[in-house]
C-alpha cells in the first residue's frame, strides 16, 4: 500500500503553494492520527482516517476559483470525483478509497454516526478550526459536550482550549 508520506507529499503539492491549506491539513492529521493510535484503531482503520485526514479539503483550491469561497457545502459537493482521481495510480485499495470518497464529502456533517474514523476525522478537524475561527470559551465548551465523542478527542480538547 502507499505510504502515508507519499500521500502527504502529493497532497503538498495539489495545494497549490497555499501554505494556510497545507498548515491545516498538515495539523489536522497529526490529531487525526494522535487520536485515533489513542483509541487504538485496527491498522486498517487508522490507515483510512490518516488518507482521509490529509485529503479532507482537498476541493479548497477548486472552491476558491469556482465559488470564491471554502464554503462547507461546496467543499463537500466537489470532493467525491477530486478524492477520486487523487488516489488513481496508487496503491490504495478501492474500499479504502471508497471510504475515505464518504468521509471527506461528508466531514462538515456532524450529526451523522458513521464511524471510528469518520468521528475522528471531525473531532481532529474541528480541533484546527477553533484555533483559525478564534472561537471563544462558550462555543468551545458546548461542542465539547455537544460533539465530542472519543474520549482521546475529548482530553485533547480540553488541554488545548479549557486549561
Amino acid at each position: 500500500m502507499t505510504a502515508v508520506s507519499e500521500v502527504l507529499a502529493k497532497m503538498t503539492e495539489n495545494a497549490e503553494g497555499n501554505l494556510h491549506d497545507i498548515m491545516h491539513f498538515m495539523k489536522v492529521w497529526g490529531f487525526a492520527r494522535t487520536i485515533g493510535k489513542l483509541e487504538n484503531l485496527d491498522e486498517k482503520t487508522q490507515y483510512t482516517l490518516e488518507l482521509a485526514a490529509i485529503v479532507h479539503d482537498i476541493s479548497c483550491p477548486v472552491c476558491r476559483r469556482k465559488y470564491g469561497n471554502t464554503g462547507y457545502r461546496h467543499q463537500e459537493e466537489e470532493s467525491a470525483p477530486l478524492v477520486a482521481d487523487f488516489f488513481k495510480g496508487l496503491d490504495v485499495p478501492d474500499d479504502i478509497v471508497n471510504r475515505i470518497i464518504f468521509i471527506v464529502s461528508h466531514h462538515h456533517t456532524y450529526n451523522l454516526e458513521n464511524g471510528l474514523d469518520y468521528q475522528i476525522l471531525l473531532e481532529a478537524d474541528f480541533i484546527v478550526n477553533a484555533e483559525d475561527h478564534n472561537l471563544g470559551r462558550e462555543p468551545i465548551e458546548n461542542s465539547l459536550k455537544s460533539f465530542y465523542k472519543t474520549k482521546s478527542g475529548k482530553n485533547l480538547f480540553k488541554s488545548i482550549y479549557l486549561r
